[in-house]
């Protein structure tokens, strides 16, 4: 029987123990957490089999270490595990949202010749702790691997633990998966913190304030709701690449602050053009063999109960939904609803179904 050892019972660790629990009963999973009460919760679900109290000890009996904690904590956890005797064909693997760092902290254990496979699952939820863990949550859901030097059958080996998490795997190099996650994860949360931020100063003298934010501003804003402590470290795991891009977007506002100034039509015209024309074509086929989602976007009339019709016909059509998305509702006119799907193929059965019941579909992609 193989043994894991999970660092870290939040919602990610605990939603890990859950998947694999699901698609490998055989498998024995300890938990180990500062958190007394997640572990005990844990263990009193059968989301674990066992708790480990010390680390250290446990770590050298586990055929698995998963390194489940923050980025700061990750890199502690590998520089302990390189000064201990591990089983020879011993697994570590991470879940921290920056890899260059945790796989530069991997380096003396790899000299070693244990094999190290850097991951981050690219799901989450406003909840927190073991009582948060859910084993569907990274169903549909990026899984980037970061192998470094791991051979294939490491990776293949995680994979295989984690086949019930029925994520979408995306192999890339630390420096890629940093820069994508910079741009599409951890610039737009600055963004969107700073709007929130320079909007409420804006409107600090006005009655109403940010009591008439709607659809647009809490679309774009939503993100800003995050937890401050996780990403202040965040952004300082990943500080380098996050300035640069901080640079690159003020620089964009400020030409674009110049053609206001200006009123240059064209340049302004051509700014919201490309922007357009760029985010609508987000789907698949710009992605090339990129793992993606497959969305629908339809009309739905503000009234009750239109939204749990939609998904009362899906759910009679046995169509599995993996997001749903309000764009837009306002008194009196009709909202843009997006329905998110793992393939193409239910996407497209999706819009049979609700086109037979008189639902205007707005666009596929």
């Amino acid at each position: 029987m193989s043994q894991v050892l999970i660092k870290g019972l939040g919602l990610i660790g605990s939603s890990l123990a859950l998947a694999i629990r699901q698609a490998h009963p055989e498998v024995r999973l300890v938990g180990c957490d500062v958190n007394a009460e997640s572990l005990a919760y844990a263990q009193q679900t059968g989301m674990i089999d066992a708790v480990a109290s010390d680390f250290l000890a446990a770590a050298p009996q586990a055929d698995v270490i998963i390194l489940a904690g923050p980025v700061s904590v990750i890199c502690d956890d590998l520089t302990l595990l390189a000064s201990l005797t591990l089983k020879p064909d011993v697994l570590v693997t991470d879940v921290g949202s920056t890899k260059q760092t945790v796989l530069t902290a991997a380096k003396p254990l790899q000299r070693r010749g244990v094999a190290v496979v850097g991951g981050h699952p690219m799901a989450g939820s406003h909840k927190s702790g073991a009582t948060a863990g859910r084993a569907d949550l990274f169903e549909n859901a990026f899984y980037f691997l970061v192998p470094g030097h791991a051979p294939q059958a490491a990776v293949t080996r995680l994979q295989d633990l984690l086949k019930g998490t029925h994520v979408k795997w995306l192999t890339v190099t630390p420096t890629q998966h940093d820069r994508l996650v910079g741009q599409l994860s951890h610039l737009p949360h600055v963004v969107a913190a700073a709007l929130v931020n320079q909007t409420q100063r804006a409107l600090a003298d006005s009655p109403l304030g940010l009591r008439l934010a709607a659809g647009g501003f809490k679309s774009i804003t939503r993100i800003a709701s995050s937890d401050p402590t996780m990403w202040t470290a965040i952004l300082l795991a990943n500080g380098p690449i996050v300035t640069e891009q901080l640079a690159a977007y003020q620089a964009e506002l400020t030409r674009i602050a110049t053609a206001v100034k200006q009123r240059d039509v064209t340049q302004l015209t051509a700014f919201f053009a490309t922007a357009k024309t760029t985010r609508d074509h987000l789907g698949p086929e710009r992605l090339g063999s990129l793992p993606n989602f497959f969305d629908l976007f339809l009309n739905v009339p503000d009234q009750v109960g239109a939204i749990a019709d939609v998904t009362a016909r899906l759910v009679q059509a046995k169509l599995s939904l993996v997001n749903v998305h309000i764009l837009e509702i306002r008194e009196e006119v009709d909202g843009v609803l997006q329905l998110t799907f793992g393939d193409a193929a239910t996407r497209d059965q999706a819009a049979e179904v609700l086109q037979s019941a008189d639902y205007q579909i707005v666009r596929r992609a």
